[in-house]
């Protein structure tokens, strides 16, 4: 049985709608509606089975599933170069958000140091869901004990029009206020991000469950 083949047997037109309407910055044609649960045991299958050197091999692929499942594989490659090396070759061939955000290597969260100077060149990035995959892994990774302040600043600086990457930098700063308010709250006493940004990360800070009511209610002075 193709990849296809086990893609078309799970697919619900249900779903595909949805997505359709969730990330409908893709050819809708591209899109087979398979969930999420479904996909990542087709990735473990593939991953586990003699097809899996091949698959990783060539990372453009005709349908959105094809993507989610190439970056659910690479998350569970265990050595961390050979991890890199695979991600690197795979995100120039990310097209939406799904995509960017739904795969996070092992490999990646147990050498965080190593991490950080690749996050710093795909922040970097012109290639929106590069620059996006960046700033998320470093929300995910770098905003407990092996946080440091210039880490705002490296997500401050980034520039750009995308929606889907301001919409990445409005959340990071939005967790980072949960999270780091103390140190995170002076970007918006400043008002260092731009006007969209600083609304939108206000907007995501107060409607978190993890931002106490008293530094909601001082953050909505600041809108």
């Amino acid at each position: 049985m193709t990849l296809y083949d086990r893609l078309a047997a799970v697919r619900d037109e249900a779903y595909r709608d949805f997505q359709c309407r969730l990330v409908p910055n893709i050819d809708p044609d591209t899109l087979l509606g398979v969930k999420t649960p479904a996909l990542r045991a087709i990735a473990k299958e593939v991953f586990n089975g003699p097809d899996r050197d091949a698959f990783l091999s060539d990372p453009k692929h005709r349908y959105y599933e094809e993507n989610l499942i190439h970056f659910f594989m690479i998350a569970m490659i265990p050595d961390f170069d050979a991890c890199v090396k695979a991600t690197e070759a795979f995100l120039p061939y990310v097209d939406c958000w799904p995509v960017s955000d739904q795969a996070t290597p092992k490999a990646f969260r147990k050498n965080r140091q190593k991490l950080l100077p690749h996050l710093e060149k795909w922040i970097a990035s012109e290639h929106v869901y590069t620059a996006r995959f960046g700033i998320r892994m470093l929300m995910s990774e770098f905003l407990d004990a092996d946080f440091k302040p210039e880490y705002l600043e490296l997500v401050a600086s980034k520039k750009g029009e995308d929606y889907y990457l301001k919409m990445m930098i409005a959340w990071y700063f939005a967790t980072a206020l949960a999270k780091r308010y103390d140190e995170t709250v002076p970007y918006f006493e400043t008002r260092r991000l731009d006007e969209w940004l600083h609304k939108k990360a206000i907007q995501k800070a107060v409607e978190s469950f993890r931002v106490t009511d008293a530094h909601k209610a001082y953050l909505k002075t600041l809108r």
